[in-house]
């Protein structure tokens, strides 16, 4: 396969997509990434270039050293940029990246921790998904997915599958032949938005008891269930969101690494995450977000917190 990578940001989020490109760097992918954005672009980025090419409005294109190139796709759009992710994807694999035989979207707070040709063989035996761990045991029989079974026959659908756990649509891995995926992904978000009156501008504004407490990743799980494509799933240490994870690391919650005072979070009795020390493994070759000089400082920082932690931790 030779697939294509993907992400949307928007604001300070910039920070992580710079560390999750120099992630993918590191293990070996070389290729197009594509970018989609909401705002004016960060100032690493400045010396890409219009790229009419694209047959994207306002397209430009960051040429990284050794065959991989970085294109920033403005996104007009009233959605949450969480929930626009399916959209975008299907834009990418009919338009810019119809060439590719996959595309991967990863979360901006994200970096990938191995080799790039174990994601696209993980592409191709179906799409490829982590699981959550908040409600990570989710059984066929619970609540909330017997909510999603009626959604299901709504849209006159039948389940595919029996799926036991809560997946996180942080990450996204599709062979084209299993666009169909995308698609219903697609139309789960937008039933959720005009049949059940969610705000599309909110990330989550619900209580559990919605079928649709988080719209994207509830439809992203609905659409796990119901379509024809097959899955591939990995448990939650896939995410790096329990120990030992080899795969990528996700920096779930806030603050984001690239904003938290890790010295402040020690004395509260928090130890530097592995996402946080990830982060700032990340954020120096081939893309510099910051200089030398305050990257080894944010490293001794989460040194000495590190250090605390191992005496000081809340329990």
């Amino acid at each position: 396969m030779t697939s294509a990578v993907c992400t949307v940001f928007e604001d300070h989020f910039h920070k992580g997509v710079a560390a999750l490109i120099n992630s993918l760097y590191k293990n070996e992918f070389r290729g197009e990434f594509y970018a989609g954005h909401r705002g004016k672009l960060p100032k690493w980025a400045e010396a890409a270039a219009e790229n009419p090419n694209l047959d994207w409005p306002g397209a430009k294109t960051l040429q990284i050293d050794d065959g991989l190139q970085v294109h920033f796709l403005p996104i007009v759009t009233e959605y949450h940029l969480a929930h626009y992710k399916p959209s975008f994807m299907l834009s990418l694999l009919n338009g810019p990246a119809k060439n590719a035989d996959g595309l991967a979207y990863f979360d901006p707070d994200i970096v990938i921790l191995c080799r790039w040709g174990f994601y696209e063989k993980w592409m191709s035996y179906g799409v490829a998904m982590v699981h959550e761990i908040v409600t990570n045991d989710m059984p066929v029989s619970h609540p909330t997915r017997m909510q999603w079974y009626d959604i299901i026959r709504m849209l006159n659908k039948e389940p595919k599958r029996e799926i036991h756990s809560y997946i996180n649509s942080g990450f996204c891995g599709v062979s084209k032949k299993n666009i169909e995926f995308l698609k219903v992904w697609a139309q789960i978000i937008e039933v959720a938005i005009k049949d059940y009156n969610m705000d599309a501008a909110t990330f989550i504004a619900y209580d559990r008891t919605s079928p649709f407490y988080c719209i994207d990743q509830d439809a992203f799980n609905i659409a796990a269930m119901c379509c024809e494509s097959p899955i591939s799933e990995m448990g939650p240490e896939a995410m790096d969101l329990v120990g030992a994870g080899w795969t990528m690391s996700h920096a779930v919650g806030w603050p984001k690494p690239w904003r938290k005072k890790v010295l402040l979070t020690a004395f509260a009795g928090n130890s530097p995450s592995r996402q946080d020390k990830h982060y700032w493994k990340n954020i120096y070759d081939p893309i510099k977000v910051y200089d030398t000089l305050y990257v080894f400082r944010k490293k001794t920082e989460i040194s000495i917190a590190t250090f605390i932690g191992r005496f000081y931790r809340r329990y």
